[in-house]
């Protein structure tokens, strides 16, 4: 296993591969999958899962303190003809199918909402449009649950757009039937001073492809939990991830990627741009291949970009393998400042520091921000990102 390090500027790491025997293993995390909070108990942030996070900033969403608000927050989906949106209750035996909580906060989540949010998209089904879920703070706190599912070879792009003022603990699941195609945008665009701690499962039927992209600006505090696991054979995955951290915020992304069947791949690139004091990111990458897995094909990696003095980041990718028929399996990781050789040319070529600086920047998230799909994110995300980076080299 991968010791998680503070990576000093300039530093790179390609992590460590461990082939597992029968012991509990971090990509497992300390205690098993549960619906039930009584089966976590408090974190200290001693823990291997927690040492990272700050928990005082989490507002009580780990330790059962954190009350919900009642219209705290809102949750509006606008979908196209032919999708099935439901407001479903507790009992609905389609909550909970991708996957059970994996830490306290996600076991409170789910044991507190009151109601759950299911969009459908039947069977053969191939949307022109995309599903688009504005989640919006008023300055509340919530517990939410949100399942997604596509019925066999349907097609569908959902944007998960979150913004406003809120403290948040969220489950969402996503669940794709045979040779479904699903992508998924998932934007965290909060006020200075929101929370927000979510898990993301995602079960990928037979021949099915699977793409996440998740986008992190804004938030006090943000640390989101995207896993996969297959449900048949020939299944695909693609996790993309672009975060932007300011001065004094906490951006933390833990994945885990478990190749529980066989002839199945996954690839995996985040990429992180941070500024300002105590700006802190985390990036956490598990890959699990288990022995039952043979034939699987997948990578990992994480780039960050550190564009000013006071910005930490800690960056562990770590692959487990528990079989040797694999196809291949890789991981990396790297953290440095702009590359001196990148903005000379530019700048010999007669353009400015600043604007060099800009376009190394935009060059850097490029490859991700196509990655989306949507020419509305797109274009709002490239805004962003220069919004953020007239505050670095404006």
């Amino acid at each position: 296993m991968a010791e998680a390090q503070n990576l000093p500027v300039g530093s790179t790491t390609a992590g460590s591969i461990a082939v597992a025997a029968e012991s509990t293993v971090a990509t497992r995390m300390s205690a098993p999958p549960s619906f039930d909070v009584a089966d976590f108990p408090v974190p200290h942030g001693r823990e291997e899962e927690w040492r990272f996070t700050p928990l005082e900033r989490l507002r009580g969403l780990h330790d059962g303190t954190a009350v919900a608000t009642g219209e705290g927050v809102k949750n509006a989906v606008e979908a196209p003809e032919g999708v099935r949106v439901e407001a479903v209750g507790r009992d609905d035996a389609r909550l909970g199918r991708a996957g059970k909580p994996v830490d306290r906060v996600a076991a409170q989540a789910y044991s507190a909402f009151e109601q759950a949010s299911v969009v459908t998209v039947p069977k053969e089904t191939v949307l022109t449009e995309p599903i688009r879920i504005a989640v919006h703070g008023d300055g509340g706190t919530a517990y939410g649950h949100q399942v997604i599912e596509l019925g066999a070879f349907a097609e569908a792009v959902v944007v998960i757009d979150h913004t406003g003022d809120a403290v948040l603990a969220a489950n969402v699941e996503y669940v794709l039937g045979d040779g479904a195609k699903l992508t998924v945008v998932s934007v965290q665009d909060w006020d200075d001073k929101a929370v927000h701690v979510a898990q993301h499962n995602a079960l990928i039927g037979r021949d099915a492809s699977f793409k996440s992209v998740v986008v992190t600006f804004g938030g006090d505090l943000v640390r989101l939990h995207p896993r996969v696991a297959y449900a048949g054979t020939g299944g695909e995955a693609e996790l993309f991830g672009l975060y932007f951290t300011d001065a004094g915020q906490h951006q933390e992304h833990r994945l885990l990627v478990d190749h529980n069947v066989p002839h199945c791949k996954s690839n995996v690139v985040y990429k992180g741009a941070l500024q300002g004091d105590d700006a802190h990111a985390v990036w956490i990458g598990d890959v699990l291949i288990e022995a039952k897995a043979e034939g699987t094909d997948t990578y990992e990696m994480n780039r960050n970009l550190v564009l000013t003095d006071g910005a930490r980041v800690d960056s562990v990718p770590n692959l487990e393998i528990e079989t040797g028929e694999i196809v291949g399996a890789g991981h990396a990781s790297a953290t440095g400042r702009f590359d001196d050789e990148q903005l000379f040319y530019l700048m010999a070529r007669g353009i400015p520091e600043q604007d060099a600086r800009r376009l190394v920047v935009r060059g850097f998230f490029a490859e991700l921000v196509q990655q989306i799909g949507v020419p509305d994110i797109e274009e709002r995300l490239i805004a962003k990102i220069e919004e953020e980076l007239e505050a670095s080299v404006g």
